[in-house]
């Protein structure tokens, strides 16, 4: 195990894993942190909504890749911002291996990895935060990891009514953009979570 490789946590985004019986599941993040280094223990959140939400509910498992800036959009378009309760997302996918803990982690356009075993969970109401011990984790490689703004940037193809910039206030730290002349002075962003001090014209 490498908890260097808690040192690779941006405000990026993140192929979750999880396993019930013999049933893999996932779903793509932006939540992931570093909670405390002795012991090693991170945090994820997820929508209820997710399968995989429910699957680290039973099991208790969770295993995180986190995504290189390499990664291209027919990955985003596999596994997607939310999990399917009827499809393996992971089937015919050939670029994955088992962590220690037994669920799967992509090999490919993926810079490092950690593995958890939930100690608490805490309801948020539309969502799950999970405070997870490092059980397994390692570096890949030197990339960056992808940003919310590389997304959005470069990966995600854009639609007819998107070339045209837009007005408002871009987050300089994940890259969301609020639409609007003028950004409230208590604004949080959705995705960081930073306030409003953290925006820039565009």
């Amino acid at each position: 195990m490498n908890p260097k490789a808690l040192f690779q946590i941006p405000y990026g985004l993140y192929l979750l894993s999880a396993r019930e019986q013999d049933f893999d599941n996932a779903c793509i993040i932006n939540t992931l942190s570093q909670v405390t280094d002795s012991p090693n223990r991170i945090s994820v959140c997820v929508s209820r909504k997710n399968l995989t939400c429910d699957m680290i509910l039973h099991t208790g498992a969770l295993t995180v890749s986190m995504l290189s800036r390499e990664a291209p959009y027919a990955l985003f378009r596999r596994f997607g911002f939310q999990s399917g309760r009827e499809t393996n997302k992971f089937q015919g996918f050939g670029s994955v291996i088992r962590t220690q803990n037994g669920l799967l982690r992509l090999t490919e356009y993926t810079n490092a990895f950690v593995s958890g075993s939930v100690c608490s969970s805490v309801d948020l109401g539309s969502h799950i935060l999970f405070i997870a011990d490092l059980t397994d984790a390692g570096i890949l490689c030197e990339e960056p990891t992808m940003t919310y703004s590389d997304y959005h940037s470069y990966v995600k193809p854009k639609r007819p009514a998107e070339e045209a910039p837009k007005s408002g206030y871009r987050c300089k730290i994940c890259g969301y953009v609020y639409e609007g002349e003028t950004l409230p002075e208590d604004f949080v962003c959705p995705v960081c979570k930073h306030g409003a001090q953290d925006f820039e014209r565009i």
